[in-house]
C-alpha cells in the first residue's frame, strides 16, 4: 500500500487530505471500495494516517480529510503535548461541524470518482469525527458509518430517524467525556433505527483505539471495534 497527500475541491474551496491505496484492489476489476477516515480535533496527524494505512492494508482506499481547513489548514497535532491538547481544543471551539459533513460529502464523492474505487464508500470517525461520522450517516449518501467514541451524539438524536444506510457507534464504557447517562440518552434515542447498532465496550475510556496514547490505548477493544467495522464494510460495500 502507499500513501500520499491530495487536494479535494469542495463547495467552499479546495482542502487537503491523506489518501492511503492498496497494494491490491479487491472487488471486481481489481478496484476496492473506498473509506473516509474522520479525524480527531488533532488534525491529519500521523495516527491518523496510520489508521488510513490499516485500511488500506484490508483492502480499501481509505481518505483522511483535513476538517480544520477553513480555521487553519494542515493542522497536526501530538495529543500528548499539553500545549497542542489546548489547541486541538480551541480549534474545535471554532469548528462547524455542519461545514464538516459537507466537507466529507465532498471526501465521499471524491473517492466514489477515483478509477480504483468501485463507487461503493463507507466512514468512521473518531471523537469529534465520530459525531461528524453519526451526521454523515444521516446527511450524506455514505454507503455505511461507523462512529467511535462520538461526542455530542446526544444532542442530534432527532436525526437518528434519517439514518438509512448501516450505522455502528463504539462507545467507552467508562467514558470521561461522554457519561453513563449521555450513553443511555443515545441508546435510547436510536433504539427505533434497525440500521443503527451500538457496542459498549466495558472499562475503556475515550480515545481507546489512540494506539500513539498509553493514556487511554486499549488494544483489545480497538481490535474488536475494528473488525466489526471491517464486517461491516465487508457486507455494505461489497
Amino acid at each position: 500500500m502507499a500513501g500520499k497527500d491530495i487536494t479535494m475541491n469542495g463547495k467552499d474551496g479546495a482542502f487537503g487530505g491523506y489518501l492511503a491505496t492498496p497494494a491490491s484492489g479487491k472487488g471486481q476489476g481489481g478496484k476496492a471500495p473506498g473509506v473516509v477516515i474522520i479525524q480527531e480535533i488533532f488534525g491529519v496527524n500521523p495516527w491518523v494516517r496510520s489508521v488510513a494505512d490499516w485500511y488500506a492494508g484490508q483492502g480499501y482506499m481509505a481518505l483522511a480529510l483535513d476538517l480544520f481547513w477553513r480555521i487553519k489548514p494542515g493542522v497536526i497535532l501530538d495529543p500528548m503535548k499539553d500545549d497542542d491538547f489546548k489547541v486541538g481544543f480551541d480549534l474545535y471551539g471554532k469548528f462547524s461541524v455542519d461545514k464538516g459533513v459537507e466537507d466529507v460529502q465532498t471526501a465521499i464523492t471524491t473517492l466514489r470518482g477515483l478509477p480504483g474505487c468501485t463507487g461503493k464508500v463507507g466512514n468512521l470517525g473518531f471523537c469529534l469525527g465520530g459525531l461528524v461520522s453519526y451526521l454523515t450517516a444521516a446527511r450524506t449518501d455514505t454507503d455505511a458509518c461507523a462512529s467511535y467514541y462520538g461526542g455530542g451524539i446526544n444532542t442530534k438524536l432527532d436525526e437518528a430517524d434519517k439514518i438509512k444506510k448501516p450505522t455502528i457507534l463504539h462507545l467507552a464504557g467508562n467514558d470521561a467525556y461522554i457519561t453513563a447517562e449521555v450513553q443511555d440518552q443515545i441508546k435510547a434515542g436510536v433504539k427505533s433505527n434497525p440500521e443503527v447498532t451500538v457496542y459498549v465496550y466495558p472499562g475503556t475510556d475515550h480515545a481507546f483505539c489512540r494506539s500513539t496514547d498509553p493514556r487511554h490505548y486499549n488494544a483489545e477493544a480497538c481490535t474488536l471495534a475494528h473488525s466489526r467495522t471491517v464486517d461491516l464494510f465487508k457486507n455494505a460495500l461489497a
